[in-house]
């Protein structure tokens, strides 16, 4: 066990640099991501049928397709095309076209979802649309859309260690690298599973509070402070 634990500290570095490599392509996919969300999600909503369905093809393409191949397509086929790609742009490119399509048919639902009474309001008060989603929807909807949100960007988090393929060296690879080192199977791949978790529940964490803060604003849940806080709020207790 010592040798294991000698080779871990020695790896730490490496392991490190793996873990920045990592959150880059989670961060990047996951903003792309969101952006496409956006774009497809109130796109597919619209009267119009031509942006509408082609919203719609977009949409189930990527999501009907692997991200592995994907991943391929775009660092492999590409190039045979003439077009070569950065291994961070070309992961970040993938992760985000792949998650940016189902994060599409969350925002599309979230929307829908918001009362229509809600919307016949705002044009009541002669809002324009952009004023309609901006002030009365999108608010309501952010909501909705937040939970389903937080477990694709858990997904896509996991879904990063297909770079490893592109020839980056992300966490994977370097866990990979270590159990080489050690030749444990069982150690490396645990080291892995305990750095991916902790990086997950950290996500998970901020979006639980953005979730809270975006509740709090509609008057719902419980406030920011009330989740942070250690003691139970005895104003609240039952008598």
């Amino acid at each position: 066990m010592m040798s294991s634990l000698d080779a871990l500290r020695d790896a730490l570095p490496a392991l490190g640099e793996g873990i920045v490599v990592t959150l880059e392509l989670t961060v990047g996919g996951a903003l792309l991501a969101f952006v496409l969300a956006l774009a497809l999600g109130t796109t597919a909503r619209v009267r119009n049928r031509a942006a509408r369905g082609g919203a719609r093809v977009l949409i189930e393409f990527f999501r009907g397709t692997s991200l592995l191949v994907q991943i391929f397509w775009l660092f492999y086929v590409l190039p045979l095309l003439g077009f070569k790609l950065d291994p961070v742009f070309c992961g970040i490119l993938a992760l985000g076209l792949n998650y940016g399509a189902y994060g599409a048919e969350v925002v599309r639902g979230a929307l829908d979802a918001v009362p229509r009474a809600q919307f016949e309001a705002a044009v009541a008060l002669n809002f324009g649309p952009w004023q309609r989603m901006r002030r009365v929807l999108f608010p309501q909807a952010w909501a909705l859309m937040l939970p389903s949100l937080t477990n694709l960007l858990v997904h896509l988090l996991k879904a990063t260690a297909l770079a490893s393929y592109i020839t980056l060296h992300d966490l994977t690879y370097e866990i990979g690298q270590l159990r080489r080192t050690t030749g444990e199977t069982l150690f490396s791949f645990g080291v892995g599973l305990v750095i991916y978790f902790v990086l997950a529940y950290a996500l998970t964490l901020g979006m639980n509070l953005l979730e809270t803060r975006a509740k709090t604003k509609l008057g719902r849940g419980t406030s920011i402070k009330e989740v942070l806080r250690l003691a139970p709020d005895e104003t609240k207790a039952a008598p």
